[in-house]
């Protein structure tokens, strides 16, 4: 058998999307922010491109200013040389540059910057003043405090070693012999362990912690008087209290259940991730794309997207492209900038009208959640508000994809409208989220001296018209951060 590589021409036909709709596909699911970032972009690389209003005026009074313009002749750069050279720097007088300080000093105190003489905000100070400050990472925290401290070359080495081994949380989660071996100095684990304690006495407390008993512990203050008390709880029984084995902690520590009710509460004030109050991610800005307002008896849906320049084709290169003496080239480069320039506004027009024609939908469907609230959020599916706009469900997907809408219940994500839901005795559909929060309300009344089990909580709302297994109990319960029952108790 040979095998040999040969060129084979073969005719074949395959669905592909131009790339108008592509665009259109990318344009639609960019949220306002990202639109924004896009559309700076093609302003940089597109010369068609204009933003801004179209300046008003005939058609003859723009080509006149466009002859004019290019009339102009451009200004040469000046490249003669200067006719006399500076003259030599003569020696600092350094007495008479001290008796200039001196002079000086005195009227310091009246001096006003440039702009605050009228009383008038200067906007750069400002916003360099308010501009927050670069977040500080854990390591570099520690490592500053350890600068300041009277330690050895070797003890200080080993606790920059420690420093550089945290996690996020501000745990060790390598042991020492690791870290020891790791280094290339001759360390002991005797050095090691003084270089640890001194990192557990470290800023933030709790830092340098191995286990979450050993970071508690940590941040006990041996001055309080129930010092005892609390560190014999969080060494000896701290597995107990997260099981809610009150009675068994109790007599084993020998106090009352009113001691050690204060004594969790106590613990619990304590931090148990140190490491967490360093190298916070900021909260991400949402910018709503779209607005609803009660005017005249009735919602109203207005898109948010005033801070979008306008954008127009660019009349200087229009013309110019109708000019007979274009190199073939140039002729090329400009029509495919202004098909690219056509494609983008109609792009984002569509998505315009189409973001604007789901949320008006959402909106109707959903009218009883912003009159009343959340209990009376409804079921509802993609494809329902597709078939009502008239689009394919994916373009549903892709235009409530990372956009949020204000509303007078607040801001709230797209893709929140969208939830299952189960039909209760009635025939009616009770949206998931409602069922949630129904079932949230049957665990806040019951009574924690003996809490509902799953399967009666699931009878409970049973007898408001919600049938729902006991598993299902289980997930939502979970979801919500709802512990079991034998935890909810309270002794």
């Amino acid at each position: 058998m040979r095998l040999e590589a040969a060129l084979q021409a073969r005719q074949e036909m395959r669905l592909k999307l131009a790339p108008q709709i592509i665009q259109s596909i990318e344009i639609l699911q960019l949220p306002l922010l990202e639109l924004r970032d896009r559309i700076d972009q093609e302003l940089l690389e597109n010369p068609m491109l204009e933003a801004g209003t179209v300046e008003e005026g005939t058609a003859e009074e723009q080509a006149e200013a466009t002859e004019e313009a290019e009339d102009i002749e451009p200004v040469e750069a000046l490249t003669e040389e200067p006719e006399t050279e500076p003259e030599p720097l003569e020696e600092e007088n350094y007495d008479a540059i001290e008796e200039i300080i001196r002079q000086a000093e005195g009227s310091y105190d009246d001096y006003v910057p440039r702009g605050s003489s009228s009383g008038e905000v200067d906007g750069k100070r400002a916003a360099i003043e308010n501009s927050p400050s670069p977040d500080i990472s854990l390591e570099q925290h520690l490592n500053r405090q350890l600068a300041l401290s009277d330690l050895g070359p070797a003890i200080r080495d080993i606790c920059e070693n420690i420093v550089a081994n945290l996690d996020w949380r501000g745990y060790l989660e390598y042991p020492l012999e690791e870290i020891v071996a790791s280094m290339e100095a001759d360390v002991t684990i005797e050095q090691a362990e003084q270089a640890l304690r001194v990192v557990q006495g470290l800023e933030p407390p709790g830092v340098g912690a191995r286990t979450l008993e050993e970071c508690l512990l940590l941040q006990l203050d041996e001055r309080l008087p129930d010092y005892e008390l609390l560190s014999r709880l969080v060494r000896d029984h701290f597995e107990d209290v997260l099981k809610n084995r009150y009675p068994k902690v109790a007599r084993a520590l020998g106090c009352t259940m009113d001691e050690l009710k204060a004594a969790i509460e106590e613990v619990g004030k304590l931090n148990p991730i140190p490491g967490a109050l360093f190298g916070e991610e900021a909260a991400p800005h949402v910018l709503p794309d779209l607005c609803v307002e009660w005017v005249d008896g009735e919602y109203r849906v207005m898109l948010e997207d005033a801070a979008l320049p306008s954008l127009h084709i660019c009349a200087y290169y229009a013309r110019r492209l109708q000019r007979k003496d274009l190199d073939p080239k140039t002729e090329q480069y400009l029509k495919d900038k202004l098909q690219g320039a056509r494609w983008l506004i109609d792009a984002i027009q569509q998505r315009r009208s189409t973001v604007y024609n789901i949320a008006s939908a959402i909106v109707d469907v959903q009218r009883e959640f912003l009159e009343k609230g959340l209990m009376h959020l409804k079921p509802l599916k993609m494809q329902e508000i597709a078939d009502r706009v008239g689009v394919h469900v994916s373009t549903v997907s892709r235009a409530i994809a990372g956009k949020y809408m204000q509303t007078p219940r607040g801001i709230f994500s797209l893709k929140h409208f969208f939830t299952g839901g189960v039909e209760k005795e009635d025939g009616e559909m009770e949206s998931w989220e409602v069922v949630r929060q129904k079932l949230q309300q049957v665990i806040d009344n019951e009574d924690k001296s003996d809490p509902l089990s799953d399967e009666q909580i699931a009878e409970e709302l049973s007898k408001q018209g919600i049938e729902i297994a006991r598993r299902t109990v289980s997930k939502y319960r979970k979801v919500l951060g709802v512990p079991s029952s034998r935890r909810r108790r309270e002794y």
